[in-house]
């Protein structure tokens, strides 16, 4: 242990002794009235290498660069409606302080604007875009989330926040991360008007980050600059309601900001549905909908949720930034379901399956994410990330199934079934990089570990009968128990090297490997012993299997003023294999090489105009589930089986993007081509009887109408969408209006009963979006989408079918004589080509009346209303390669509460000024807020 701690302190030691650089400083202030710019951009250019380090101004306007190495500079500094300005300076061996940067306001300045009422929306630099929170009007109670949905460009839709046709990973606040990778968490938890501009750019890798040199790995990241005046304070919302149906709901959600340190704590319990709590939740918890749950789940049911949540971020010291996310969840689903599948045939006597079902389960999860970013000097860096998950899954249904064909019934099935699974996983990633004296010259090394563990028990009753001949009655009453573990680590190493002015190579080695151990067992009850006693070779597997990989890389990279050019090859060596103990010894060993090529293409037309192009290529391996030999008779009429002779799955993808932004009439126009193709792509095998029993290879019997699934290797898949965004604000409707399209499509292959089928899938979308800019007393959003799908199959054309969906909604809240608030939300869905008594259209129509109380009315008091008209359904419709399914479950219908609730604004040590419009005295001026806070003297 002693020598141990003497190595790491020589390590230290000796990347502290290769420290290098100086610190540059200064301050940006406005020319016009001497006041300081937070959120400016500034960034650092070395002449040389063009190499560029960007950060922004902090509340006092102070930007600061640390470990800069000796050579000639450029510093620009930009900030939304003034004129940009750069200096040059040379770095020796002190500290730079390059004063106070005076900016002068452009032509249009926001101030300028703020009295004619036309505020700009926003600019574009690169492929970075930024919006003015200005320019687009909320209610005084909004949440981010409804503050970025009026953006062009931005869509919300099941949870899932997509900005220029891509998925969002992760929110800043500020440059840090604001809880974790959840960004739907994010966005709902920050009140609209303490923000300043959003920003939506692609994020580099954190190794990207780390050591200056572009790996060309890229997530589409929102960063919300707050601010200034709200970056130290309590702010958030707290609530309490009770209503009819005993129905209740208690949640909050609040902010602590001070400085760099940042601190949210929210919670709720409830059994109206409401999966988290947000600040810009209406009263009465029902106004949005049913809206997807962060880290997935279902909103259908009746859901009773305990929710708490932690997110911190500060920095330790001048060299250690933490941030944290915890997250404990506990949550109740009673689930009334009715399922029709029609099933894709050879033949013309297709089968359709329907089933009614009833579950009821529990979920309890627990979630500690860790992020240590350790920054010991300009050129060394440390960057540590574990991880750490509880989850366990308790759960009853009660399922009655039947297939059936032209000729009349094959089987029926009613089962119940219990389940008690415990899974809980760890996960860490160590990062070190290492900057040299050389610009562009690097090393970095990474060590990744991660260990599952599973472990549960299945309880299963069923009672099956087939109609073949005499016709058959099967029982069965079986106890399973599961346990499985899985150990996984990877280390790699880089090393960048600059090639000429413009230049730089980048080489590369990764090892990794994937440890997976499986055990099921199955038992039958017996009548002799009075208990499950008698295993079932049939249904029990002991598995183990290991995927070792080992790549080989190198990329070069280009850049040169507007353009960016970056290419990459990877030799991948894998090994895969699998051996199974129980029943009978099975090994299997398959090795796979493959050659990894990438392409990153950038090119900037002009500040506000750019086009972007990405090709990857990428492997996976079949899951431990996928392997694993054994039947699963969950559902005795249609059993699921594992294949340990899967092979790994090769993917291509592409990504093609145009962006264009003009600052005059403050359009935006945005349109992405995305697609993939996939080699041994893991399909689905069906081997079904149709009208008499089938004998299968291991000798058991399939009777009439039952059917097992197995996954295969099939080449042939293809998943292709265009999208297109216009956004352009209206003058004579004070109202921003968006345009969306999409063209895509699909084929996914599958066997059934050993013939190929492709399921192609075009389908069509179009979107309408009318957010208001009236003012903060009126708030309104239209919207409407329409999908059509032409689901076309190869093995029977005749089943072929088309779909059509259209999803309209209205969001409008009115604020009106002295605090009164109406809001309503209204919510039309239209489907069309559903199966029989699946042709569905309703309304969901919400509504509250609420009245602003106690001092800058803070307080709330709302009577509200969930699904005004008893319409609430939930219908979906999903096409697979051997079925097209529609699905209706149980939803939370209507019900009426009585709700309080207090917005919590307090900034600077006081009240935050009241922000109901229909109050007098509010404050006005350039700065949000009033004037801007001043540096203090020396």
């Amino acid at each position: 242990m002693k020598r141990a701690f003497l190595i790491i302190v020589a390590l230290l030691a000796f990347v502290q002794s290769q420290a290098q650089g100086v610190t540059i400083y200064g301050k940006v202030q406005s020319s016009q009235d001497q006041g300081e710019l937070p959120g400016a951009t500034v960034v650092l250019t070395r002449i040389t290498s063009d190499n560029k380090t960007g950060m922004a101004t902090d509340e006092r306007g102070v930007f600061r660069f640390n470990g800069v190495e000796p050579g000639a500079y450029t510093v620009e500094v930009n900030y939304l409606g003034f004129k940009p300005l750069s200096k040059r300076v040379v770095v020796q061996d002190e500290a730079v302080n390059l004063g106070t940067f005076l900016l002068e306001e452009s032509n249009t300045t926001i101030r300028e604007v703020q009295v004619v009422g036309k505020v700009p929306l926003g600019e574009q630099k690169g492929d970075t875009v930024q919006y003015n929170a200005a320019a687009f009007k909320t209610a005084p109670d909004a949440s981010a989330e409804d503050l970025v949905q009026k953006m062009p460009g931005i869509t919300i839709s099941n949870g899932t926040i997509q900005a220029q046709g891509q998925d969002v990973k992760q929110v800043l606040v500020d440059g840090k991360r604001f809880f974790g990778d959840d960004a739907s968490t994010a966005l709902r938890n920050l009140p609209a008007d303490v923000i300043a501009n959003i920003q939506i750019f692609d994020k580099k890798s954190d190794q990207a980050e780390l050591t200056g040199v572009d790996d060309g790995n890229r997530e589409k990241t929102i960063n919300i600059v707050t601010k200034a005046d709200r970056r130290n304070g309590q702010f958030g919302k707290a609530a309490a309601a009770y209503g009819t149906d005993e129905r209740y709901m208690v949640g909050a959600s609040i902010n602590f900001f001070n400085g760099e340190r940042r601190l949210t704590v929210t919670g709720i319990t409830n059994n109206i549905n409401m999966l988290d709590f947000s600040v810009g939740e209406t009263p009465g918890g029902g106004m949005r909908g049913r809206r997807s749950p962060v880290g997935g789940g279902s909103t259908t049911g009746l859901i009773s949720t305990n929710t708490l949540g932690l997110n911190y971020s500060d920095m330790w010291g001048k060299k250690l930034e933490v941030s944290a996310n915890y997250n404990y969840n506990q949550r109740q689903n009673q689930n009334d379901r009715l399922r029709v599948q029609h099933y894709l045939l050879p033949s013309d006597s297709g089968q359709v399956y329907q089933e009614a079902s009833y579950s009821n389960t529990t979920t309890a999860s627990q979630r500690l994410n860790l992020r240590l970013d350790y920054k010991l000097n300009g050129n060394n860096r440390f960057l540590i990330t574990p991880s750490l998950s509880l989850q366990q899954n308790t759960g009853a249904t009660e399922l009655a199934g039947d297939m059936y064909n032209a000729n009349g019934p094959l089987n029926e099935t009613e089962n119940n079934a219990a389940s008690d699974n415990t899974t809980y996983t760890f996960n860490n990633t160590i990062f070190y990089s290492h900057k040299f004296s050389l610009p562009g010259r690097t090393i970095s090394t990474s060590l990744n570990t991660g260990f599952t563990g599973t472990e549960g028990e299945n309880s299963l009753l069923a009672n099956t009968f087939y109609f073949n001949g005499a016709g058959r009655n099967i029982n069965r009453n079986q106890y399973t128990s599961l346990s499985g573990n899985s150990l996984s680590w990877s280390g790699e190493g880089t090393f960048t090297e600059p090639v000429g002015q413009h230049g730089q190579l980048q080489v590369q080695y990764r090892i990794g490997n994937q440890l997976r151990d499986n055990d099921r067992r199955t038992y039958n009850f017996e009548e002799l012993t009075q208990g499950y006693s008698a295993l079932d070779t049939t249904l029990s597997n002991t598995f183990s299997s290991t995927y070792l990989t080992q790549r080989y890389g190198t990329g070069y990279q280009y850049t040169l003023d507007k353009l960016r050019l970056r290419v990459g090859v990877n030799y991948q060596v894998a090994t895969l294999q699998n051996d199974q103990l129980f029943p009978r010894n099975y090994e299997l060993s398959h090795t796979f090489k493959n050659v990894l090529p990438t392409l990153e293409l950038g090119y900037t037309f002009s500040k506000t105009r750019s086009l972007d192009l990405n090709y990857s290529t990428s492997t996976n391996p079949p899951s431990a589930d996928q392997l694993q030999n054994v039947i699963d008779n969950t559902n005795p009429v249609q059993l699921v089986q594992g294949n340990p002779e899967l092979q790994q799955s090769y993917q291509n993808n592409f990504r093609l993007g145009f962006r264009d932004f003009d600052m005059e009439t403050n359009r935006v126009f945005f349109v992405g081509l995305f697609g993939s193709n996939t080699q041994n792509h893991i399909a689905n095998s069906i081997t079904r009887a149709t009208d008499q029993p089938v004998m299968l290879s291991n000798g058991d019997m399939l009777e009439a109408g039952q059917q097992l699934i197995q996954p295969v290797n099939l080449d042939g898949y293809w998943n292709i969408r265009s999208v297109i965004h216009y956004g352009q604000p209206v003058s004579l409707l004070s109202s921003n209006v968006g345009v969306h399209g999409a063209i895509g499509y699909a084929r996914t292959p599958g066997l059934s009963n050993g013939q190929l089928n492709y399921v192609k899938a075009p389908n069509l979308g179009l979107g309408l979006t009318l957010s208001s800019n009236i003012s903060e007393k009126i708030d309104f959003t239209l919207s409407t989408n329409s999908s059509y799908s032409m689901v076309q199959n190869t093995l029977q054309p005749e089943l072929n079918s088309n779909y059509f969906s259209q999803n309209t909604s209205l969001k409008y809240n009115w604020i009106f004589l002295r605090g009164l608030v109406y809001r309503t939300e209204l919510n039309h869905q239209l489907n069309a080509g559903l199966s029989e008594g699946y042709d569905n259209n309703y309304l969901l129509w919400n509504m509250s009346i609420s009245k602003k109380l106690l001092k800058n009315q803070q307080g709330e008091l709302s009577l509200s209303v969930n699904d005004l008209l008893k319409q609430n359904v939930s219908i979906q419709r999903n096409v697979l390669a051997h079925y097209v399914e529609d699905v209706q479950s149980s939803v939370l219908q209507r019900y009426f509460m009585l709700t309080f609730t207090y917005n919590l604004r307090n900034f600077g040590g006081g009240a935050a000024p009241a922000t109901d419009p229909s109050l007098p005295n509010r404050p006005r001026g350039g700065f949000p807020g009033g004037a801007p806070p001043r540096m203090p003297n020396g």
